[in-house]
């Protein structure tokens, strides 16, 4: 964006577009509209009138969770968001049990919050009614967005290419001061950036040959009552499917299965149903037995992650920025797309309101690292777990401290489920939800009491690892990454 934009009020600001009517795009066009008069959303759907999945979202028949810190900032965005979800039928979460399986025991606990839970489409459909009701946002369905416009010297962005999705196919032009690709996995952005003479960095893979399979079932009463989600985790060593059954609107359970390295589970209905009863846990086959299906299993199945290095970058185009899946995609099983959306957009409010109050050169240079600050941890957390499964294979810039990261935080888990202690269990959630640092675990204190109180063999092969790399464990905790320049909330939470 070019900086004579913010050397006065928010009328030089004329318009922003958006790629993408998804969450990202959505929660980004809310905040925009603070700064700009005018804020558009192309995407190539026809919004539905009511909560449905839309054929340009091929996930939305999966499960999706808020995390805490996703709530916050959408609450923030839209306030009373919670509560319009509930009035739209999305049943609450308050004083229903989850449940937390895995090789070595389980935990259960009732949620003391009223939090809705819900179905992508219902929470899309939410937030775009509120959008629609802002009188400078709109909406451009039906086109596909086929190219960026230029400067003549290339180095501005100044607006997009569009093709009409319908009859007339026709081309045209929509100017903008700024251009947002919020179009997830399926962006071209790094195709027009090259098709423009940029050179583009390869970005960081992970190569996870992932797989869900998500059948909906119809619940009664005394299931919406008492349950809210029940997570049984599958065993890296065993190659196990993890399964997760969660209550939506409509009386509906979401069952998900999911498989990595090339493990997918079953979309055929009988096979599905077989894989049930082999979660390591019996709970979930224990409800769905007798269960009546109301859809046959869909699958939704991704060959690798990716997480691009825009920031690194010799030059880069004033006028364009990237957000979401579009610049950075996640495992969907650990529920933290819809949450990164929404800590990029708060990010990239920060850096719009101080370029207006002090206006800087390479806004855009510096808004796109900004946002690798606050997704760094995401993505190091969904290696740390993820790259414990065989067949999965990361390829970019180095990884610190992963290998600890994975038996410590193993060791962490074992012993807090052990000894049923809910609230360090929390705790731990709360860090890979990225609501807290990760290093409010790995610490020196809390560590070495992890280690003092593991068994024999936990405790030898973890000395084991430091031994064979010469590193004492305040040594070895220091080789995980700062995540300084990330944002979480203070920890322990201000009153």
């Amino acid at each position: 964006m070019n900086q004579e934009n913010f050397t006065a009020s928010k009328g030089n600001l004329d318009r922003a577009v958006i790629i993408g009517g998804g969450i990202a795009g959505l929660l980004a066009a809310k905040m925009l509209a603070e700064f700009y008069k005018e804020v558009v959303i192309v995407d190539k759907d026809d919004f539905p009138e009511q909560a449905k999945n839309r054929l340009g979202v091929p996930q939305s028949f999966q499960p999706h969770r808020l995390t805490p810190r996703g709530r916050m900032i959408m609450e923030r965005l839209f306030p009373g968001l919670n509560d319009e979800l509930l009035a739209s039928g999305a049943p609450s979460s308050l004083n229903k049990i989850a449940h937390f399986s895995y090789s070595f025991g389980s935990i259960s606990m009732p949620i003391p919050e009223k939090d809705a839970t819900f179905s992508r489409a219902l929470l899309e459909w939410v937030i775009r009614k509120r959008v629609k009701e802002m009188k400078n946002v709109k909406f451009l369905t039906k086109h596909e967005v086929i190219g960026l416009k230029t400067n003549f010297q290339k180095t501005s962005v100044t607006g997009v290419l569009l093709r009409d999705f319908r009859e007339s196919r026709q081309q045209k032009m929509i100017t903008a001061n700024l251009i947002l690709d919020a179009s997830g996995s399926s962006s071209k952005l790094v195709t027009w950036l090259e098709e423009l003479g940029y050179t583009t960095h390869i970005p960081d893979k992970l190569k996870a040959s992932l797989g869900y399979s998500t059948r909906h079932y119809h619940v009664h009463e005394q299931i919406t009552e008492k349950w809210d989600v029940i997570r049984v985790d599958g065993n890296p060593t065993n190659k196990e499917f993890t399964g997760v059954f969660s209550i939506v609107e409509n009386n509906t359970a979401e069952m998900l299965l999911w498989g990595v390295g090339g493990q997918f589970p079953p979309t055929n209905p009988e096979e599905f149903e077989k894989s049930i009863p082999q979660l390591s846990d019996p709970l979930i086959a224990g409800i769905i037995e007798g269960l009546e299906p109301i859809t046959s299993p869909r699958g939704y199945r991704i060959s690798e992650l990716y997480r691009h290095h825009f920031e690194q970058m010799k030059d880069w185009p004033s006028g364009l920025l990237v957000i979401g899946d579009a610049l950075c995609n996640f495992d969907p099983i650990y529920g933290l797309g819809m949450t990164m959306a929404a800590i990029e957009v708060e990010q990239l409010e920060l850096y719009l309101k101080e370029q207006l109050r002090n206006p800087q050169p390479h806004f855009e240079q510096r808004v796109l690292q900004g946002l690798q600050d606050v997704l760094e941890p995401a993505w190091w957390l969904m290696c740390v777990y993820d790259l414990q499964w065989s067949g999965v294979e990361y390829h970019g810039q180095p990884l610190e401290g992963i290998d600890f990261a994975q038996e410590y935080l193993d060791l962490l888990l074992k012993q807090t489920v052990s000894s049923n202690d809910v609230e360090s269990f929390l705790l731990y959630w709360g860090v890979n939800s990225l609501l807290f640092s990760p290093h409010i675990l790995f610490n020196d204190h809390l560590a070495s009491s992890v280690l003092a109180a593991s068994s024999k063999m936990d405790y030898e092969k973890i000395s084991a690892l430091l031994q064979e790399k010469s590193l004492s464990l305040k040594e070895q905790l220091k080789q995980i990454p700062s995540f300084s320049k990330a944002s979480f909330i203070p920890f322990p939470p201000e009153q």
